[in-house]
């Protein structure tokens, strides 16, 4: 009813019982009405302004408003119509201080029923329209808007870019938009006590697109018996899934929900976090849990590194995980990552160990060809050399891991960089332990060689292996130039006894001057003993293996120094003295440069019996014309 209209009526009601009262008794003093105050006054007028704009969107007495959005046909009407509704809850409470049972209570209760419904059905609205634009993908780039910006900024004259960005501005124009006014309706629905029916039905839209995002991201419950049954392939192919997964959901999926849902219910704390908890917690524990479930899944040394993935995806994002799941109600999700944490841990150290154990237990005494490098090596460089891309997390998983125990290996294995008092980080002490263990077992390996000189060269290539691999990784970092230093020498040593053992009996046939004066039947003899050991050397040698080029290099250049040198000063001065004797070719069967020749053969691990040394009836014209490998 219009003000005016009330006010008159009241008016002339009074008037007429003033009238009447003085009639029929004269006597009696009259009582005046009081006079409305200026908050009466703006109380009606509050309720009458409620009255035209709330009844205009009333859907049950308008077709056009049930058919029609207040917030898209007309955002100035939408926040007059919030404000209407806040000073209708105001005058609400002052018609209740006064009379709890006015007709003008009732009324403006009628009112504030009906806008809440035109509310309710409003943010609704927002929300369902406004999926794409309120993805968590969309509301998660507002805290990150600075830094693209400046990225584009560089590229102003580029077309395609600008117009990347000008769509990029669009979407988060309308996702501002969207976010602001849902935050008012939010607002006014808390404030007017009809908070819980708003938050209803945020909590059914938003959760069901987290679910669905998780869904997407292809994360799904399973047990640990489903996950035994999976081969490994498949298992892996799961892991990989995951991984993507926590990487979107926490820069984009829960990130988003958690900005949305601070800013849409960032006037009650209770109630930001009752949403973003019923939203967000089923699909965080189901993502987090995963890990766990894996970790207690068989476990061998070759899966270490997918579960050293998930463990630094768990570890990165921990500060995330914090931070987006900071409220006590979402305690358990923050519990969950950490017990996943804990056992992939456990499950890293269990398979290390592991493989530590096939190393030791690894004994089979077939001879590697030609002394070269074992597939152990091979296998256990590798597996450590990745082992040490993961530096940054083995330290916190090895960290509370006891010491090995040195009663597994002889002392005389244990050097100074395995001392207990070492500073070594403990992941470098681990690491050079199972190195060492590696070690101790070719060194076992190296007996089975009946050629001492060849079990030399095997250790020596092994070795050699071990410190390349070493260097060429991250076990550089860990494990220092000192330890590298260290092993370096020792493969110096081992090539050192190798060529000892494989060519003193070929050095040991020159005379020590081979520029002293001797008879020609003394020249003969040291020719024939020069022939008879360099034959017996290179045919036996021939056949080995070094498979490090530059160490390859390295050996056969030691050994031609100490061998061609005296050989060729020698042979110009005895080979013609001994050239006029009879069957003077079977005395010089090789000139230097044949020496040479032969000696850059080595270490190829060739059997072919046509590169040996030339029969005593070959023509040392055509030996010495041999082109060097």
């Amino acid at each position: 009813m219009p003000r005016k209209g009330m006010r008159s009526l009241c008016f002339h009601s009074k008037t007429l019982s003033y009238a009447a009262s003085s009639h029929s008794s004269p006597s009696r003093p009259s009582v005046p009405t009081p006079k409305p105050t200026l908050a009466d006054l703006m109380t009606d007028q509050s309720i009458e302004a409620a009255t035209a704009l709330i009844t205009k969107w009333n859907p049950e007495s308008s077709t056009y408003a049930k058919v029609t959005s207040l917030f898209y046909e007309s955002k100035s009407e939408a926040m007059q119509f919030i404000n209407c509704v806040n000073d209708l809850q105001k005058a609400m409470h002052a018609l209740v201080s006064e009379n709890s049972t006015s007709e003008k209570l009732v009324h403006a209760q009628n009112l504030m029923q009906i806008a809440m419904k035109r509310l309710q059905k409003e943010f609704y609205q927002i929300l369902s329209m406004n999926r794409a634009h309120l993805d968590p993908e969309s509301v998660s780039t507002r805290s990150s808007r600075t830094s693209t910006r400046s990225s584009t900024s560089d590229f102003e004259d580029d077309d395609d870019v600008r117009a990347a960005g000008d769509s990029i501005d669009e979407v988060e124009e309308v996702s501002s938009i969207a976010m602001a006014d849902l935050r008012s309706i939010a607002e006014c629905m808390i404030s007017s006590g009809y908070g819980k029916e708003c938050v209803s039905i945020y909590k059914i839209i938003r959760k069901s697109i987290v679910d669905e995002g998780i869904y997407r991201l292809g994360v799904e419950k399973l047990s640990s018996s489903q996950i035994n049954k999976m081969g490994w392939e498949v298992l892996e192919l799961r892991i990989k899934n995951w991984l993507e997964a926590v990487k979107v959901s926490m820069r984009t999926l829960f990130n988003g929900e958690r900005i949305l849902c601070d800013h849409v219910f960032a006037a009650s704390d209770s109630i930001r976090e009752s949403c973003f908890t019923e939203i967000s917690k089923e699909g965080a524990m189901l993502l987090f849990g995963f890990p766990e479930v894996v970790a207690k899944s068989k476990k061998s040394p070759d899966k270490v590194f997918r579960v050293l993935d998930m463990y630094t995806a768990i570890a990165e994002n921990w500060p995330e995980i914090e931070s987006i799941f900071s409220f006590e109600s979402t305690a358990t999700v923050r519990s969950q990552a950490i017990t996943s944490l804990v056992r992939l841990s456990e499950s890293v150290r269990a398979m290390v160990s592991d493989f530590e154990s096939t190393i030791q237990r690894d004994s089979s005494k077939s001879p590697v060809h030609g002394g070269g490098v074992h597939p152990l090596t091979l296998n256990t460089m590798n597996f450590l050399s990745l082992l040490a891309d993961y530096s940054n997390v083995l330290g916190d998983i090895f960290a509370d891991w006891p010491p090995p125990p040195r009663s597994s290996l002889p002392e005389s294995y244990f050097d100074c960089s395995l001392s207990d008092d070492s500073p070594a980080p403990v992941i470098s002490m681990r690491i050079a332990w199972l190195i060492l263990v590696l070690l101790c077992n070719l060194d076992g390996r190296a007996e089975h060689y009946k050629d001492v000189s060849l079990s030399y060269l095997f250790l020596t290539n092994n070795l050699q292996h071990v410190v390349s691999k070493v260097r060429m990784s991250n076990l550089h970092y860990l494990l220092g130039e000192e330890w590298i230093t260290k092993h370096e020498e020792k493969v110096k040593q081992f090539a050192a006894n190798y060529e000892r053992l494989a060519w003193s009996k070929v050095i040991a046939s020159l005379p020590e001057n081979p520029a002293a004066h001797i008879s020609p039947a003394e020249a003969k003899e040291i020719f024939r003993k020069f022939n008879l050991n360099f034959d017996e050397a290179y045919r036996k040698q021939r056949s080995f293996i070094v498979s490090d080029p530059k160490l390859r290099d390295e050996m056969k250049l030691s050994i031609e120094r100490k061998l061609v040198p005296v050989y060729q000063e020698f042979y110009n001065r005895n080979r013609l003295t001994v050239r006029g004797e009879r069957n003077s070719g079977s005395h010089v069967r090789y000139a230097p440069e044949d020496v040479g020749n032969y000696l850059s053969d080595l270490f190829f691990g060739t059997n072919d019996s046509g590169s040996g040394p030339p029969s005593s009836t070959s023509s040392p014209h055509r030996r010495g014309s041999r082109s060097k490998a």
